[in-house]
């Protein structure tokens, strides 16, 4: 500790001429922003690429896989046993992105968060490799391999990657930073839809390279990663060395950039780390009373965002389009064009984040999401009822899309890197990607019954969901903006008993 007083004193000194002229606050560095452009294009895009993509050549690879068995085990697959298969191939993804989650806790503490970030991207090019040669191969469980570790890779980035570039970031910045990687997962699903057209990668015989191409910005993007800092936070609070964080800390904010609050901040996040009587997990954070309402948050708002049946309003879309008088590509391109709308919401709140609330935009997309919800279940069960009622659904669902991505789609995936502090975030943060992946599990699993059983009035069921994650949300959802970690434990330290809006307990009113 003597030798942290003497690294922070000379880096006060240093920089200290510079506040008693004008005050310089951190903000966009060139570190930060390739920090933020490397992550989203080489491991978030490649994240959304793999959900999106295997739904055009669905056909394709069915009739690949039933060719393959002929051919190697003389067993061609009736329809019952081919689609065991293809619901294989496709839950098998998110088998490794639960399985991912997990372990990105342990690889981010052991590794740190940018060589776990690197262990992510050598995961994807070993996935894309599998699909670049399973049909010369012949082989269906390369396929299989592959989605298993592009679902790994998948889990391992969602849990990684937001709290790497949020740990990067100056506070005010922190929103900003986390909207990176739900936006490269929303432009990697845009890209595979796109990708997958009849005159780019759509072809009967392209299929091997349309799931596979992800794999050239991967390659682009590994050399980069190397030369990004670490988190100074995991370098001071975690490895307990001063010297390089102070180091990374410097080439992230520039050389005319005060570091003096930057360092004061981490020497208090320091002091609760070190007062901790143990290593922080996935389990200790679990039995940590004063992390319970915290990680109930954290799950529900990531399980939720799965549960509000986005996947199922894209899957609804084409057909929506369809009725509505568009053509078969028609329908396609106005498939797409939800993607872009997600897409541009994203870039919105790049601007919207760092001036505005969490818990407004959150509260206020959640709500809205569970009412367009249930009115495009109505306007569906009634869509031939009434000459206008297709368009009445299709305005529904780009309303959806984009209500969905102004808090509930972005929010989610970063929030809780603002929630826990640097100890307890790893196991936070896999809590909570877990809790994405098994909410993505759940309705990729039940929605095709419910979609045969009851068709349109599943949508009620993700309206009552949202809207139950609503109530849960506003009443115990703290704002974060502005606040450190260290506060908002406090904020929610009482379990049920809290009441993290009241900002009095900490003095502020």
């Amino acid at each position: 500790m003597f030798t942290l007083g003497i690294n922070i004193t000379k880096v006060a000194n240093e920089h200290q001429h510079l506040t008693e002229t004008h005050e310089v606050k951190a903000g966009w560095s060139f570190y930060l922003i390739l920090a933020g452009v490397v992550t989203t294009l080489g491991s978030s895009l490649p994240v959304g690429f793999n959900i999106g993509v295997v739904n055009t050549p669905a056909d394709l690879i069915k009739t690949f896989c039933n060719e393959s068995f002929i051919s190697r085990y003389d067993l061609p697959l009736d329809k019952t046993w081919l689609n065991v298969l293809w619901s294989s191939v496709v839950s098998i993804f998110i088998v490794g992105g639960c399985t991912g989650s997990i372990l990105g806790s342990v690889l981010a503490n052991k590794f740190g968060r940018k060589n776990a970030t690197i262990v992510t991207n050598i995961l994807f090019i070993a996935g894309a490799v599998l699909f670049l040669f399973c049909r010369a191969a012949n082989s269906v469980e390369m396929l299989i391999v592959g989605r298993l570790l592009v679902g790994l890779a998948g889990g391992l980035t969602t849990s990684i990657v937001p709290m790497y570039l949020t740990e990067l970031s100056p506070p005010s910045l922190t929103g900003a930073m986390g909207v990176a990687c739900p936006m490269g997962v929303n432009v990697g699903v845009l890209v595979g839809q796109v990708m997958g057209l009849d005159f780019i990668l759509g072809g009967a015989n392209d299929w091997p390279y349309l799931l596979s191409v992800y794999v050239l910005l991967v390659i682009v993007c590994l050399p980069v990663l190397f030369i990004l800092p670490e988190s100074p936070k995991y370098l001071f609070v975690i490895k307990r060395n001063e010297a390089a964080a102070i180091k990374e800390l410097s080439r992230l904010r520039g050389p005319s950039v005060p570091l003096t609050d930057d360092l004061e901040f981490l020497r208090e996040e320091l002091q609760v780390e070190v007062g901790a009587s143990e290593k922080w997990n996935m389990w200790s954070v679990l039995q940590d009373p004063r992390l319970r309402l915290i990680l109930l948050l954290t799950c529900s708002m990531q399980a939720g965002q799965q549960t509000s049946g986005i996947n199922a309003v894209f899957y609804y879309s084409h057909m929506i389009f369809k009725q509505a008088g568009l053509s078969e590509l028609q329908a396609q391109y106005a498939t797409i064009g939800c993607g872009s709308i997600n897409v541009c919401t994203a870039v919105i709140m790049l601007y919207l984040l760092p001036r505005t609330g969490r818990r407004p935009l959150l509260l206020g997309s959640t709500l809205a999401a569970a009412v367009l919800l249930a009115s495009l279940a109505v306007s569906m069960i009634y869509i031939h009822a009434l000459s206008w009622m297709p368009y009445v659904c299709m305005m529904a669902v780009l309303s959806y899309v984009l209500v969905y991505g102004f808090g509930l789609g972005p929010i989610p995936y970063f929030i809780a890197s603002e929630m826990f502090e640097v100890g307890p975030r790893p196991g936070g943060m896999a809590w909570g990607s877990l809790g994405n992946w098994a909410g993505n599990f759940l309705v990729g699993m039940s929605f095709p019954a419910l979609r045969d059983v009851i068709g349109p009035h599943c949508f009620f069921i993700f309206a009552a969901l949202t809207a139950a994650l609503y109530a849960f949300q506003r009443f115990y959802l703290p704002e974060t903006r502005g606040k450190t970690p260290t506060q908002i434990t406090q904020l929610c330290s009482r379990g049920f008993r809290s009441r993290p809006r009241n900002t009095r307990e900490l003095g502020y009113v």
